[in-house]
């Protein structure tokens, strides 16, 4: 069920897919467009029902449960919308796909998911472009302005077994990115462990800042390539903090190239009028153990067009200080 009636009750049974999941998770999955105000008022009311009794909205679901959802007015106009471009403009190239779990390639400037005034994201795209596909949930996020490997589970089992991997800090899933900095990068490779705190401007914009008070966060940064201005690095998550990668990098002094909120604002300016118009942050390899079948996976994106064409920017402009032996294979993401 994509979504519930206008103007009827609908009635629901829930099968294997779906099990598992809370109802409000579920009702906001399934009612889109509709504030979550709104389902947790229905939820309260008693207007939805399990089984023909009233439960809570923490209720996680069953095969064969018999669900009512009463009618509900969705905000019809802003879903076309939303679904006309997801079908049209977005193209999510895939790495790896089987029964299980899809991997594919993130572009830049596209949400993993619509909200916070972005109409729709990957997620939504995907359900437009595959409307035959009976469950598809996002496994981990990526920041919009990040590109790279993003998960999505295709059962919920797999789902799960993925939720639970990346909840090990580093222990179930090694995810590196390729960033350029502004700057010379002289540690081959440092350990960076410094907690992080999430906060909100006077805007209501979401910020981190390192914070003695914040939750624990460990980077691992390796020296790519060296030039006078610029220095590529891999960077090796071993635990999951928003902004984790780019706030660390700015605190020491190497903020990312194009990242307009922690970077260097006037240096992007006029990065923006040659060659590089986007944050230089990607998500080049994943590996982990299959979250059914327990076989290792090793997943690997090229460099964008965009970041590779920096990259020979420098490289004709300035003396290549250090380079990697292998650079040429991770760029391309054949290493």
């Amino acid at each position: 069920m994509n979504r519930a009636g206008r103007n009827s009750v609908t009635h629901v049974v829930i099968g294997d897919e779906e099990a598992g999941q809370r109802l409000d998770n579920y009702l906001v999955r399934c009612c889109k467009g509709v504030p979550k105000s709104h389902l947790y008022r229905i939820l309260r009311s008693g207007e939805v029902r399990v089984n023909s009794g009233r439960v809570d909205a923490t209720y996680r679901l069953q095969a064969g449960d018999s669900l009512r959802i009463p009618p509900i007015r969705v905000a019809e106009r802003h879903e076309d919308e939303a679904q006309a471009v997801a079908k049209q403009r977005v193209e999510l190239p895939v790495i790896f796909e089987d029964d299980a779990l899809l991997a594919i390639n993130k572009p830049e400037g596209v949400a993993v998911h619509g909200g916070s005034g972005v109409s729709f994201g990957v997620i939504e795209a995907l359900r437009q472009q595959r409307p035959q596909a009976k469950f598809l949930e996002l496994a981990h996020r990526l920041d919009r302005e990040t590109s790279g490997i993003l998960l999505v589970g295709k059962k919920r089992l797999a789902l799960t077994a993925l939720h639970d991997m990346f909840r090990e800090h580093g222990q179930g899933a090694d995810k590196r990115y390729l960033v350029l900095v502004k700057g010379r990068w002289m540690n081959g490779t440092q350990h960076v462990r410094l907690p992080l705190h999430k906060y909100l401007t006077e805007g209501g914009e979401r910020r981190v800042s390192v914070d003695p008070d914040g939750k624990s966060a460990h980077t691992v940064f390796r020296l790519l390539a060296r030039w006078q201005s610029a220095s590529l690095l891999e960077a090796q998550l071993k635990t999951g903090r928003t902004h984790q990668i780019r706030v660390h990098l700015a605190h020491l002094g190497f903020p990312i190239l194009g990242d307009e909120k922690y970077g260097d604002f006037a240096l992007n300016k006029a990065l923006k009028k040659d060659v590089l118009k986007r944050m230089a942050l990607h998500a080049w390899r994943m590996a982990f153990r299959h979250p059914l079948s327990g076989e290792p996976l090793e997943l690997r994106a090229p460099l964008p067009e965009a970041l590779a064409a920096y990259v020979a920017v420098l490289s004709n402009n300035e003396n290549v200080e250090f380079a990697a032996d292998n650079l040429e294979q991770i760029l391309a993401g054949s290493l």
